[in-house]
């Protein structure tokens, strides 16, 4: 297999991972770095699902990415073609991107372009919306199609810009090495981070002559009142890592988790682009009032890339604010979660070091083959989603994949290296 044991494959892939260098190089339409968006074509999160088995919030993204398009005029004519199978819909991960939630992503939506000079690919993940009704949570009515066509016009271009201004791009591995050590996990809370990004671009744009003032202050505001707008960079920044690591195709370091309201997927480094899946689980945690399990949507959204190369749930520790957000305890609790998460890893990013776990490296290198031997899993910190279209965020709590997606791809890929059950 190009090597001698699966261990020195596992431990090429996590010096991979420590060795990569993501800069945010641009805000870009996702035409212009996704070949496949053409007309009538959707990207979404999660392995590969149909129209008809994804959940109400999913399909609602896609009724409000076909109407922010223009290819229906109305929910009624969005829903016909959907159903019609007049839609093409695409795994974000089959792309080189990720979504959050829904992850319906088409054409013209702006994306951020995360480019791991490392290795030399790119990953894409479009912005984050804000709070309230917004596309990656279902909602599709006039206020966020609006909102999408202002990141499409003002937003977007705004910040691609600024980025351009800068002479390298922003250096992301020093924004979450700033943002871990001030409570940071990259998946529930990224104010610091935001907060950072924040300071980063705020001096350019409001420097850009040839930006209308009014459009300068609106960005500026926006990016101020989005507490998880870094959220998306970081997924994008995961995506450009784990997808430099599996360039190695050996070894059993977990290399994608991601979720589509039917089944949970898994990519395992040896076995490349196939998925191993299992029925979702649905989040457990505290809720807005009003709201309960009963409200609940399955998991969604593949931003269980942040856990995926060791932050998020993983690095609960960096943020014990947030185990009391997602219903899960306090600082002991956050520091029993990130010591289990050990048990499960290679080793510790030594790019990612957490103050409040006596500077520790975050963990690094889910093994598939450790999750089946000890039956410990990894623990996803996640918003939660009611179950119909345009509620949008009812709550947030952790999640679990189903075991099952790691003993289905250690078996294939004991079988691929030539055993035999």
């Amino acid at each position: 297999m190009g090597y001698k044991t699966i261990d020195e494959a596992n431990q090429a892939v996590i010096d991979k991972m420590i060795s990569a260098a993501p800069f945010l190089v641009d805000v870009v339409p996702a035409k212009s770095k996704i070949p496949e968006l053409t007309d009538h074509v959707l990207l979404h999160a999660g392995p590969p699902i149909k129209y008809e088995n994804m959940t109400d919030p999913m399909q609602g993204s896609c009724v409000g990415a076909i109407l922010f398009e223009g290819w229906a005029n109305n929910e009624q004519e969005a829903r016909q073609l959907l159903e019609g199978g007049k839609i093409t819909l695409i795994p974000c991960h089959h792309v080189n991107a990720v979504g959050p939630m829904g992850g319906i992503t088409s054409a013209n939506m702006p994306v951020l372009v995360v480019e791991n000079r490392e290795s030399g690919n790119e990953a894409y993940c479009q912005m984050n919306e804000g709070i309230g009704a917004v596309l990656r949570f279902g909602a599709y009515n006039e206020t966020v199609v609006n909102r999408l066509h202002w990141m499409k016009d003002v937003l977007g271009p705004v910040l691609s810009k600024a980025l351009r201004q800068m002479d390298e791009g922003l250096n992301v591995n020093v924004l979450i090495a700033k943002a871990i050590a001030m409570g940071d996990e990259f998946h529930q809370r990224n104010i610091a981070a935001s907060l950072a990004f924040l300071k980063e671009v705020t001096p350019i744009i409001s420097s850009l002559e040839d930006v209308e003032p009014a459009q300068r202050t609106e960005v500026l505001q926006f990016l101020a009142d989005t507490d998880q707008f870094f959220l998306n960079i970081a997924m994008a920044t995961g995506k450009a890592m784990m997808d430099a690591a599996r360039q190695i195709e050996h070894g059993t370091v977990v290399t994608a988790m991601c979720r589509n309201g039917e089944n949970f997927g898994v990519r395992i480094a040896g076995m490349g682009d196939e998925w191993f899946t299992a029925p979702v689980n649905t989040p457990q945690g505290l809720y807005f009032t009003g709201y309960s399990a009963d409200d609940a949507n399955t998991d969604i959204g593949d931003s269980a890339i942040t856990e995926t190369i060791g932050v998020g749930g993983m690095a609960m520790i960096a943020a014990p604010a947030v185990t009391r957000f997602v219903g899960t305890g306090g600082f002991e609790d956050a520091l029993e979660i990130s010591n289990d998460m050990t048990e499960i890893c290679i080793g510790e990013n030594p790019n990612f070091v957490i103050p409040t776990w006596n500077f520790k490296g975050a963990c690094l290198g889910i093994d598939a083959r450790k999750v089946v031997e000890t039956g410990i899993t990894p623990v996803i910190n996640t918003g939660i989603a009611h179950k119909i279209a345009g509620y949008g965020q009812i709550g947030a709590g952790t999640v679990h994949p189903p075991i099952e997606c790691f003993e289905k791809a250690i078996t294939a890929y004991a079988e691929k290296l030539g055993f035999k059950a």
